[in-house]
């Protein structure tokens, strides 16, 4: 018996070893050494402090800034709550407030992403769409004309992957930045 155990104690720890420490470690050198701004988070810094990731959304609310879309994350983006809020399309917790968040847009259409929530509630991105909706009253709040706004609403955004993956989007914490750059 101890003859078949020495054996299979041997290789577990040598692959445990292996691919739970060596390998991984690895990975994120590599990672590390070929994409070192996605593998430190994507982080945004401005005069030497870390403003936020690229990845993850933040709250503004502010009128002289551009809203992100709502998120199901805790308190507001808390990324440690990230996950979807687990309401299906015949929740009436969920269809209420939607049509509350309709109702306080206004009367014109209103994009999907400005009243419901991403998949992980952290999304930072808003369509093209939402942003344009919010120029007007950026505009107003900063005494900036819109049309400046509206230039640099599409110099951020981002097209689609490849050409053809995904959809056009605004991150809105980079947009929000180049707007206090304005100044």
């Amino acid at each position: 018996m101890t003859g078949l155990l020495r054996p299979a104690a041997t290789t577990v720890v040598l692959f445990t070893a292996l691919l739970g420490l060596a390998m991984p470690a690895a990975m994120t050198g590599v990672a590390q050494a070929v994409f070192p701004t996605e593998a430190g988070g994507s982080l945004i810094e401005r005069e030497g402090r870390v403003v936020g990731s690229a990845l993850i959304g933040q709250a503004f609310a502010e009128p002289r800034y551009f809203q992100p879309r709502p998120s199901a994350a805790g308190d507001g983006y808390d990324a440690s709550a990230g996950a979807a809020s687990q309401q299906g399309p015949t929740s009436t917790k969920l269809v209420d407030a939607v049509r509350e968040r309709v109702a306080a847009a206004g009367a014109k259409p209103v994009p999907a992403d400005a009243v419901t929530a991403s998949g992980s509630g952290l999304d930072p991105h808003i369509t093209p769409e939402n942003a344009a909706r919010q120029v007007q009253r950026i505009a107003g709040a900063r005494g900036i004309p819109a049309d400046r706004i509206q230039t640099l609403l599409q110099q951020h955004t981002e097209g689609r992957e490849l050409g053809f993956l995904g959809e056009p989007r605004v991150n809105v914490l980079q947009l929000n930045l180049a707007l206090d750059a304005l100044r």
